[in-house]
């Protein structure tokens, strides 16, 4: 099952993390070591359409559509355009920044979401995006 959504250019990014931290279950395991949560993204495209995708780096190491899995709340949630997601998982542009001139809005843990960055890092070099 696809995670993209034509309609935001940047989704298939959320396709390629779900593949690198599925690719062996040492690196699943590493990802859920380091992160610690569930991640979830709400972006907003050009036409001011909203969609959600979350990254459970808690129990299962997957991605999926919504907010969160089943059943359960995202511990951070990062709301960002759908270009500066695109930007951040490229890493032409750092987390930080975006949230300093504020591009990028943290709900929930601000602390766990700098867990995040490390996690986006080994994605983008195995699916070089």
């Amino acid at each position: 099952m696809s995670l993209k959504n034509d309609a935001f250019p940047s989704s298939p990014a959320f396709d390629a993390i779900n593949d690198a931290l599925n690719s062996s279950d040492a690196e699943r395991k590493a990802a859920i070591k380091q992160g610690g949560a569930v991640f979830a993204f709400k972006l907003t495209n050009n036409k001011g359409q909203e969609e959600s995708w979350h990254i459970d780096l808690k129990e299962t190491g997957k991605v999926g559509k919504g907010e969160a899995p089943e059943g359960k709340k995202a511990d951070v949630t990062l709301v960002l355009s759908d270009e500066n997601f695109g930007k951040l998982v490229a890493g032409s542009t750092k987390a930080q920044s975006l949230f300093m001139t504020g591009k990028l809005k943290v709900k929930g843990n601000v602390m766990k979401a700098t867990k995040l960055e490390p996690v986006l890092a080994k994605a983008k070099a195995q699916a070089k995006l």
